[in-house]
């Protein structure tokens, strides 16, 4: 399926879709092109010093599913290059309420920050609802908290930043949401308005080439909010990987998503990819869907 016509002015595509196709846009799993799966690594290391970069990952499962002891195959390669690396958990539903889950996450990025004052940094990476959560911290309300956390970079793999057409899927049946709180709770409405804490901030949005067109039009269309909020943010398409294959890339030390510390977007150079500086020149590099250029 292409989409041809994303980001034009009052387009909707999803409202236009039936609910079996609405469905099935939001569910990963009938995009997957592999045979197979990879087991993810359970190792943990314990870093004691203070003054690291320290890399925040907010697990996926669609606010629903998955924990913080499945989630922690990224560490060996980011502790190699003296990463501190933190998996943060939060209550899933129906436990808790999205609303909850936000102020959890935001508390636990404010305690790094008052635990470690003297870090080199806190880069924040979330996978599908956890990039939706990663996302929500570029509009907290730090002051309420106390503290301002040294934020400095972002990223934010197949993530969902528009919530109201999760509403009509079956993920909402544990989910729960009212249109108000998809609204409340939707970053793309709202981080064009907002102005980043700190201009040096990058946010990487990535998608994976065998997501879903919704999945690619969430992405895109929330890249494009950034830059109209003068965020300094860039996009990115991986190659060759569907919605669970691409957060695996974290298990490898010369991946652009661990690429954290003085210079995280090194590997952007001499490759492809999309800036805000670009931004009429955008042209994705599969036909799986395809974006207006």
């Amino acid at each position: 399926m292409a989409i041809s016509d994303v980001g034009l002015p009052g387009e909707v595509p999803w409202k236009k879709m039936s609910a079996e196709e609405l469905e099935n846009q939001y569910c990963p799993s009938q995009w997957v092109v592999r045979l197979g799966a990879e087991e993810a690594l359970r190792t943990y290391s314990q870093i004691g010093i203070e003054a690291l970069p320290f890399f925040l990952f907010f697990h996926g499962g669609y606010w629903q599913s998955g924990s913080k002891d499945e989630s922690a195959f990224m560490v060996d390669p980011l502790t190699a290059q003296g990463v501190a690396v933190v998996i943060v958990a939060y209550d899933i539903a129906p436990k808790g309420t999205l609303d909850q889950m936000v102020d959890q996450v935001t508390r636990s990025v404010a305690f790094v920050q008052t635990r470690y004052p003297s870090n080199e940094g806190i880069y924040l990476c979330g996978h599908s609802a956890g990039a939706h959560l990663a996302a929500m911290m570029l509009l907290a309300n730090w002051t309420k908290h106390g503290v301002m956390p040294n934020l400095k970079g972002f990223f934010l793999v197949s993530g969902v930043f528009d919530l109201e057409p999760v509403i009509y899927t079956s993920q909402n049946v544990a989910l729960q949401l009212t249109l108000e709180d998809a609204q409340r709770n939707s970053p793309q409405l709202k981080v064009a308005q907002a102005q980043p804490v700190d201009p040096t901030c990058r946010v990487l949005v990535v998608v994976g080439q065998f997501d879903s067109p919704e999945f690619h039009r969430q992405s895109w269309e929330f890249y494009q909010a950034l830059c109209q909020g003068k965020w300094k943010a860039s996009f990115e398409q991986l190659h060759d990987v569907d919605h669970f294959e691409i957060v695996e890339n974290l298990t490898q030390k010369d991946n652009v998503l661990t690429q954290v510390g003085p210079h995280p977007w090194q590997p952007f150079r001499g490759r492809q990819h999309r800036s805000c500086r670009s931004l009429l020149d955008v042209q994705t590099r599969s036909s799986r869907p395809a974006w207006p250029t």
